[in-house]
This record gives structure tokens, sequence and C-alpha cells, in this order.
């Protein structure tokens, strides 16, 4: 789009404020199922193994972005058919209704192997909207934007998807806090039902941000092409049939967000799950640690946008793969040596003894309910070790103590922990901030949303998405290397780095309709 025909800068603040805010409530959305991943992990699978438990959850989470594709080729194609307005304000009331219905489903003691199941239908549906939401937002912003800020203004739609993570913890931390002020209790009380209400409150959100969006006009790009009779009759075939268009698809792809979307997962949410399961570092600590950083880099999503629109938004993307590719391995490591059990963790001797009895029956030879919880620090962990429900029948117990531990971090270690996690964010910003421009201009107004969104949610939902799932498990079956997890994301990005250095344009184009 020339800056003749693009929209004043007044009501492209509206545009973007519009898109955001609706695109970070699906993100909210998207994201909160992997941030409660641990306590669901106990809700909806079996917890005679929550190893398996916690890997089942994360194949549910990571099913949510194996079905983006699908979701980008339905909508993309409603995009380009009907119009960018209507079918993302659709993805949204999609997204909004599954969330909300995580939030109601009864756990696995309840409903058994039904439980999981509809967690699953739920979290594909979630893929299904979010596959469809992020080009129209992407294209509408970018369909406003004159060519010398394009970069600039679509980097605030790239920093939804960190803020929506960042709203996602925190929500979960203000929950946990106002269920209890007892911090036992409240863990207790979040874990059995208060993690529903981040899911629940899905509903309150979805509504302000359709009420937003209907007030929206229709892209001025696609009402052009719509006015001249010109708009795709296939978008499908036109965006994949065409062998000139799928080899720009398959270089978008293999050149540039299948190692963004990598980038993106391994350090935000590969590296939540390496603070709280390897690093043992305890709950609250680890998400305000992680919100901590985004808050500090979500800035840089914005400066490295409108940087692009400078020096091209190929270089910045590949200087983003190439730190994370070197670094990655120091940087985790780092993460290993501050939360060592080495005695520099600042920490006082304490121990906190919980007990409760429930009599059952009305003599004494009727069976006895025990939940007893103990807590301590030994050798810088705070170890927890819970007996419940053990039952007694004629003085003999039946079951045994379940001991956790996790590690709380002394002041200077936890800021230590938050630069290593703010420089990981920065690399995000890097690849992402740029990316949704670099997209929407590699294609034509008339397949546009249909052509950027499949190569963006394979990159993103397939080999991003996977990202956590396939490094625990990596860790799971080599246990002598905590570090055998980077291998997947190293890898992926490295071979992404190289397609992109070599065949990537350098510089930005214009829009045309």
């Amino acid at each position: 789009m020339s800056s003749k025909t693009a929209a004043p800068a007044k009501d492209i603040r509206k545009i973007i404020i519009a898109s955001s805010v609706g695109t970070l409530i699906e993100w909210y959305d998207f994201y909160i199922f992997g941030s409660l991943a641990t306590v669901i992990a106990g809700q909806f699978f079996p917890k005679s193994n929550p190893t398996a438990g916690l890997l089942s959850t994360l194949a549910t989470f990571a099913a949510g972005f194996v079905v983006r594709p699908f979701g980008a080729l339905v909508f993309g194609r409603l995009g380009d058919l009907i119009g960018r307005k209507y079918t993302f304000l659709l993805t949204l009331i999609l997204m909004g209704g599954s969330t909300f219905a995580i939030g109601l489903v009864p756990g696995y003691e309840r409903i058994g192997f039904v439980a999981p199941l509809l967690v699953l239908l739920l979290r594909l549906l979630q893929g299904l909207a979010l596959g469809g939401e992020y080009g129209g937002a992407a294209t509408y912003v970018a369909e406003h934007s004159p060519d010398h800020r394009r970069g600039f203004y679509t980097s605030w739609i790239q920093a939804t998807a960190t803020v929506g993570l960042f709203v996602s913890l925190g929500i979960i931390l203000l929950t946990r806090h106002i269920l209890d002020p007892d911090t036992a209790r409240s863990i207790e009380k979040f874990n059995d039902w208060g993690w529903r209400i981040p899911f629940l409150l899905s509903i309150l959100l979805v509504a302000i941000s359709v009420y937003i969006r209907m007030k929206m006009q229709e892209s001025p790009l696609f009402q052009q092409l719509k006015t001249e009779g010109r708009l795709s009759t296939n978008p499908l075939k036109e965006s994949f049939g065409h062998k000139a268009n799928l080899k720009v698809v398959l270089l978008a792809l293999f050149g540039a967000t299948m190692g963004q979307g990598v980038v993106f997962y391994t350090s935000q949410f590969y590296a939540q799950s390496f603070l709280e399961t390897v690093c043992k570092i305890d709950f609250d600590q680890a998400k305000t640690m992680l919100l901590i950083a985004i808050l500090l880099a979500t800035p840089f999503f914005v400066v490295f946008g409108g940087w692009s629109d400078k020096v091209g938004r190929k270089w910045i993307m590949m200087i983003g793969m190439l730190l994370a590719i070197a670094t990655y391995p120091v940087l985790f490591r780092q993460m290993l040596s501050i939360s060592s059990p080495d005695g520099r963790a600042e920490l006082s001797d304490q121990k906190e003894i919980r007990t409760s009895v429930a009599f059952i029956g009305s003599s004494s030879r009727d069976l006895i309910r025990t939940s007893s919880t103990l807590r301590h620090y030994d050798g810088g962990l705070l170890v927890t070790e819970t007996q419940k429900d053990t039952v007694f029948a004629s003085g003999k117990a039946a079951a045994k103590p379940v001991v956790t531990a996790t590690r709380t971090l002394g002041s200077g270690d936890y800021w230590k922990m938050v630069g290593v996690l703010f420089l990981m964010v920065v690399y995000v910003t890097m690849v992402y901030g740029p990316i949704a421009a670099f997209l929407v201009e590699l294609f034509p107004t008339r397949i546009r949303y249909t052509s950027m969104s499949l190569p963006y949610h394979i990159g993103n939902g397939i080999f991003g998405g996977m990202t956590p799932f396939i490094a625990t498990l990596l860790t799971t079956i080599t246990t002598g290397n905590k570090l055998v997890g980077l291998w997947y994301p190293i890898g992926v990005t490295a071979i992404c780095l190289v397609i992109g250095a070599l065949y990537i344009p350098s510089r930005p184009r214009g829009l045309e309709a």
C-alpha cells in the first residue's frame, strides 16, 4: 500500500488497538493451558505416574499447535473470500468458547478417560481458531499501513503473543494469592479447583473484544478488490496450486517461520518448563521471574519491528536465530548453575507441619483419613512431604508419603535468573518483531490471508509448538544430560538460518491491491 492510500496515523492507532486487544486475548486463551501444564496434568490424567501425566498434558498442549495449519487453511480461505474483519471475529468467539469450556470439564477422578478426551477436543478447537486469528490481524493492520512504517505498526500485533503469555502468568499468580493468604492452603485450593478461574475469566475478556471488533471497518485493500470484482475465487488453489506462489510459501516456512517459531517457544515455554521440572524452582518464583523478563523485553518487539522498516526484515531475524543457536547451551547451563543446591541460595531453615484428620463412621474400628504436610529446607531445596488419604484400619497405614522438592532462590540468584530469561526473550523479539511485515509483503492481496497463514502456523504450530514436548521427552530418554532437550531447537533453528540467509530477499516491498 502506498502512503497515499494508507489510513491516517490516528485511525491506524485505533486499528492497532482493536486488533491487538482481540489477538492478545486469543493468545491468553491459548497459552493459559501451557502455563498450567503441571497443574492440569494432575487434574485430567492418572496421578500414579506424574511424569507420564505431564508428558500427556504437554502432548495435549502440542495438539493445539498441530491443528493450527488446518485453521489457517479454513479461516485463511474465508478471509480471502468474505473479508478480514468477520473472519477473525469468528475465530475470537470460537477461541473464547473453547477456553471457557475447558474450565468446566470435570476431572479424571470424576469421569475417567472422558476428561482428557474432552480437553483434547477443546484444545483442538483452540488451535483451529488461532490458526485463523493471527493471519487476519496481521493482514488487517498491514493493509492499513504505509510502506515505510509497516514493520513498526505490525510489531504491535507481534507483541500480543508474548503479552498474552504475560497476562496468563499474571492472572494465575493473582488467582493463587487471592484464594487464601496462607501459601500452603492457596496452593492446595488452586490445584484443586482454583485453576479453573483463569479459563472461566476468558468469556468476559472475549465479550469485551467482540464489542470492540464489531466497530471495525474492512481492510481498504480488500474492499478495493471486492469493489473491482477481483477477489480470488479459489484462494487455496492460487496459493498452493501455482508453482511460483508455492515456492514462496515454502521459503517463508523453511527460511523464516520454522526457526522463528522454535526460538519463540524455547525461550518462553521450554524455559518455563525447564525452570520448574529440571531446576526445581518454586512455582511462584518461576512464573514471576519470567513475568519480569517478559515485561522488560516486550518493548523490543516494537524496536526491532520499526528498525526493520529501515534496514530490512531479513538480517534482524537471522541474527536473532544465530544468537539463539550460539548461546542457548550457555544460558540453560547458567540456569542450572544458578539453581544448583550448593549453598548459594539465600535460605533459612524452616519447618511447617500441617495435619488434618477426618473420622468416617461412628465406632473405634472405623477408618480414619488423614492428610499431613511437612515443609522444610534441606540443602537449598524446599522439601514438601505430603501424606494424603492415608487409611488406618486396625492401626495400620495403607499409603506412603509423597515427597516433592522445590527450590526458592535468594535475591541475588533471583535477578541473575531474570537476566538470563530476559536475554532469551530479546531473541524472541528479534525473530518475531519483523515477521508479520515480512510475511504480508511476500504475497498479493487476493490470496494474502491464506498464503501467509499456512507457513506461519506450520512454523509456529508444528515446529515451534512441539518444542516443549520434544525437549522434555528427550530429557526423560537421556537422563544423564539435562541439556539434551536443546538438541531439537538448536538443530531446527540452524537449518532455518542457513536457508533464510541464502534465499530470503533483503528488502521489503509495498503491498499492491
